[in-house]
């Protein structure tokens, strides 16, 4: 019986919960190549950064949604394709590395949304 009780103590043990999925929303940045980043009221978000060592960013990475050309806003050089938009995403977090872990869904807001909203700082 002893040996039973410590097998599920070491299971449980083992076991950690999850992280909670929560929805955040705010500018949805593209401003450089391998450079991608949600900036909301409370961190810049890294979703994705040139050079990282994985280089394939957060699991679930596919789910991001995909930038809408009527609601963006083009940075840097005109025609390429960097800059940014609005969007709410269910993500996953590492608070201390202020980066994105997982998406679970995204989607892309209009601008007035992002722009209407006085807690986002400006994307600019």
């Amino acid at each position: 019986m002893h040996r039973l009780a410590a097998i599920v103590a070491v299971s449980l043990i083992a076991v950690s919960p999850a992280p909670a999925a929560e929805t955040r929303c705010g500018w949805y940045m593209n401003p450089t190549p391998g450079n991608l980043w949600l900036m909301d009221k409370d961190a810049t978000w890294t979703i994705s950064s040139q050079g990282d060592a994985d280089g394939a960013g957060p699991r679930g990475i596919d789910k991001a949604p995909d930038f809408d050309e009527g609601q963006f806003v083009e940075t840097n050089n005109p025609g390429s394709g960097y800059g940014y938009g609005c969007a709410c995403m269910s993500v996953t977090v590492d608070r201390a590395d202020e980066r994105i872990t997982e998406i679970f869904s995204g989607a892309i807001k209009p601008l007035s949304v992002c722009k209407a909203d006085k807690s986002l700082p400006s994307p600019d």
